[in-house]
């Protein structure tokens, strides 16, 4: 008997989602008790069920040391983000002005830090997103003002068309 494929939705009836929830809470237990034994690592899981209980494993000391040192690195890194906008200004001199290309292309990545990599690669996607976007912009500019100008020459189109149907109309009762 093989397994089947299972759709990942809420399970309907309350026993199963119950039983579901059991075995799922014990094999992500196991898995991270594994996964701290074989890398060496420390890890902390909380798990909350449907009523509310928790449910809670650690492979280090204890939850709550894991948990201060979880709330020291979030505002350590809340401080580096704060200092980096500090000098955002002058970066976005930087990155906008027009020897971009010829800077980057002589930055030797090989002697930036991990900070500055991850600094760098957040603003070259920061350029990159405004570039599309802009491009984007003008894009739609572009196809705005073409349907403008396509709106426009029909409604020439049909004016001469009709100013011409007139003139017919007066050659042929001249004529006649």
């Amino acid at each position: 008997m093989g397994r089947r494929k299972l759709q990942i939705k809420r399970i309907a009836d309350r026993h199963n989602r119950q039983v579901t929830f059991s075995k799922r809470r014990s094999g992500l237990m196991k898995k991270a008790h594994e996964l701290s034994v074989l890398c060496d690592v420390e890890i902390a899981l909380v798990v909350f069920s449907g009523h509310g209980r928790q449910y809670e494993f650690c492979s280090g000391e204890s939850l709550g040391n894991a948990l201060d040192r979880y709330q020291t690195y979030v505002n350590e890194d809340a401080a580096a983000k704060d200092t980096d906008d500090k000098p955002k200004d002058d970066l976005n001199a930087l990155w906008t002005g027009p020897g971009l290309l010829e800077l980057i292309s002589e930055l030797d990545v090989d002697l930036l830090t991990t900070k500055e990599l991850e600094l760098l690669e957040t603003h070259l996607a920061t350029l990159l997103g405004q570039t599309r976007q802009r491009k984007t912009e003008l894009t739609t500019e572009a196809v705005a003002t073409l349907h403008e100008k396509e709106k426009q020459l029909r409604e020439e189109k049909i004016l001469l068309e009709n100013q011409r149907g007139k003139n017919i109309f007066y050659t042929q009762k001249k004529i006649a």
